[in-house]
């Protein structure tokens, strides 16, 4: 196996930048905004990209451009960050959880479709309206099962692929499924920005609208007079131009994250009371945007305390998504009294689940460290 050791050289970030400077455009009105989103779409597969100021805003950007009525119901995983919820919520709909896939993570693509006959077929719940699948820490959603439930509703589908740069779909890139998608540009991403995101479509009617919300929907000729409120969600030169510098070098690092990903499985090969992420589906295989770890039953620690224990060796980790259905927020307001489904493998992935070091800066050293440390702790708790 190549090992994990070849520094990653400087890419165009510090040069782009000081163009930014010396020309003075720092802002929006740059010009590195739209090559970002050129370039994005470009190696995405779609005809329009919309730069935003960070990943939570391309979702709402995204449900805003399709203008769902009050009270619509989208139907999304349990198991994903707090965004995608909220920005259904924040958009006047209302969210319908899924468990999760016990191998892949993701949405459970079998527990959808049972979910969608109960709700449209039996219950003839005419509000729902749209799936939003959630490619999760390295392997994608099954698009070919979304796309034909979505279509047997007539759903729209919003793809968030904010892990997924550079990732593929049975050779088609992820981001390019569904009317409209997402990613994310946050610093733990593959291709950062510092902040930022950006909404991808091949309608040109949602891009235009996406681009008027994004800028408080200023319009050409009249523009202090607004017909609709919009938000301040643009992204700044600045960074668009680290994010173009970045997306020059995406194939070089899902190469390292790969390496990295395969160099862990070696290490954890033969742990029984671990379940290490899956290497690969019939339709992709893992980029590891992150390395995570599920623990057995027959040891005898959480997540959180395993966690802790690894903090105290000098291991840093981060949890697993905590559920939607148990967030205390969405509790209080009430979104989940009339949802009587069941969330098992979520809840358990949440208790049990953490990920490890996983930055493109770990070496070979660091990364056998980590995992004989993991292993030491887990020894000591059976």
């Amino acid at each position: 196996m190549i090992p994990v050791n070849e520094p990653l050289l400087d890419g165009n970030e510090g040069l782009y930048l000081q163009e930014c400077i010396s020309s003075g455009w720092l802002s929006s009105e740059g010009p590195f905004v739209e090559r970002f989103e050129t370039e994005m779409a470009a190696r995405v597969g779609r005809k329009f990209a919309v730069a935003v100021s960070n990943g939570t805003a391309a979702l709402e950007l995204a449900l805003a451009s399709m203008r769902l009525e009050p009270g619509s119901i989208v139907v999304l995983p349990t198991f994903c960050i707090i965004s995608c919820a909220a920005a259904v919520i924040r958009n006047g709909c209302v969210p319908l959880f899924v468990d999760a896939d016990p191998l892949t993570w993701n949405i459970d693509t079998e527990k959808l479709a049972e979910l969608l006959e109960h709700e449209i077929v039996r219950k003839n719940n005419t509000k729902v309206k749209a799936i939003m699948p959630v490619h999760t820490y390295g392997l994608p959603v099954d698009m070919d099962r979304i796309l034909k439930i979505a279509d047997h509703y007539g759903l729209a589908v919003i793809e968030d692929a904010a892990e997924m740069h550079g990732q593929s779909y049975r050779g088609k890139a992820c981001g390019s499924f569904g009317g409209i998608s997402i990613f994310s540009f946050y610093a733990n991403k593959l291709v950062t920005s510092g902040e930022g995101g950006m909404v991808l479509t091949d309608d040109p009617l949602l891009a235009e609208r996406c681009r008027s919300l994004r800028n408080l929907c200023f319009q050409s000729g009249r523009r202090f007079v607004h017909e609709e409120l919009g938000y301040n969600f643009r992204m700044s030169n600045l960074q668009a131009a680290v994010g173009v510098a970045q997306l020059e070098r995406l194939d070089l690092f899902v190469t390292r994250k790969r390496r990295m990903g395969e160099r862990y499985d070696e290490l954890f090969d033969g742990c029984k009371y671990l379940q290490l992420p899956l290497p690969r589906t019939e339709y992709a295989d893992n980029i590891y945007w992150v390395y995570g770890l599920v623990l057995g039953d027959e040891v005898e620690s959480d997540a959180a305390a395993m966690m802790q224990k690894l903090a105290g060796r000098g291991i840093g980790t981060r949890p697993f998504f905590w559920p939607m259905h148990e967030q205390p927020v969405f509790r209080r307001m009430g979104i989940l009294k009339e949802n009587s489904y069941r969330y098992p493998v979520a809840e358990r992935l949440a208790r049990r689940g953490f990920y490890l070091p996983s930055g493109l800066g770990l070496r070979d050293e660091n990364i056998y460290t980590v995992a004989e440390v993991v292993i030491e702790e887990i020894g000591k708790v059976l």
